[in-house]
């Protein structure tokens, strides 16, 4: 009897159907659709603005008259950068050697600012004396015009070489001294204290607590100086002459080569953007905003 009822117990049960549970399993997305997707979201937009821009470019060159279209203005591209770097004596060189000497002159006058201005913004941001001092200097100084300062470096070096490294000194200096000033004087006053309690001596203390906490504020403000720095070379080019691309493209205006004009500016743009990202990049690998 046991057996029976526990047989009639168990038939109900063996009776039910079994359910099959449908599990939805998403398929992983493909590596091509993982750097695909990122890459068109942002190449159809700068496509869409270079299509404006080329169309309102059109429009310019149809209503005025002489103002090159952007096929002629292709084809003097592809004729100039044939042989960017011939060499036919001092006053005929080609855009790429322009451009390397506008590019030696920023380094020489942007690396004299950095020696000067990242040292001198530590001890404004570190030395309250030294800030009373300096800061109604730079508040005078520093919105005066780059290019008024050419006539200066003239006078003292009687050459134009050193005035245009001399004019980029002066004018991208601002910005390392400020931001790095800045940077010392939010440093969180617990890590002085720590400091003081090991009775680190003052170069100990840049060196190990000042300088790592400020770095990233150095390297923004060094690259508002290069920006600046490649922003004012080309003025100050057009004004010394010599080798350079201000005074390229201002030699091509003499000769009514707009096309060229128009290359240069393309080219100064790209130039000034690829200095700006390797500086980005490198205020990145040394954030601590990770």
């Amino acid at each position: 009897m046991k057996s029976e009822a526990r047989t009639l117990d168990a038939a109900p049960i063996a009776a039910q159907p079994a359910q099959v549970i449908a599990l939805k399993v998403t398929p992983a997305p493909r590596r091509s659709q993982r750097w695909l997707r990122p890459l068109l979201q942002r190449l159809i937009p700068a496509s869409c603005g270079l299509i404006l821009l080329l169309f309102i470019w059109q429009l310019a060159s149809m209503s005025s008259k002489g103002f090159p279209t952007p096929y002629a203005t292709w084809q003097a591209a592809v004729t100039l950068f044939a042989d960017p770097f011939y060499n036919n004596g001092p006053n005929d060189q080609g855009i790429g050697w322009n451009v390397v000497a506008s590019l030696q002159r920023v380094a020489i006058g942007f690396g004299l600012a950095a020696l000067v201005g990242i040292p001198a913004g530590f001890l404004i941001g570190r030395f309250s004396f030294i800030a009373h001092m300096l800061n109604p200097i730079i508040a005078l100084l520093r919105p005066v015009s780059p290019l008024a300062w050419l006539p200066i470096g003239l006078l003292l070096f009687q050459r134009a070489e050193p005035a245009s490294s001399w004019t980029i000194f002066i004018c991208s200096i601002w910005p390392m001294v400020i931001n790095t000033a800045e940077g010392v004087q939010r440093i969180p006053q617990d890590y002085l204290n720590v400091a003081r309690v090991l009775r680190l001596n003052e170069w100990t203390v840049m060196r190990r607590i000042l300088f790592p906490a400020v770095l990233p504020a150095v390297l923004t403000g060094m690259r508002l100086s290069m920006g600046i720095a490649w922003l004012v070379i080309v003025a100050a080019e057009m004004l010394t002459g010599g080798l350079g691309i201000g005074f390229w493209i201002w030699n091509e205006w003499n000769n009514l080569n707009v096309e060229n004009i128009l290359i240069a500016i393309v080219v100064i743009g790209v130039v000034g953007l690829l200095l700006e990202q390797a500086l980005m990049l490198l205020a990145r690998r040394f954030s601590w905003d990770k």
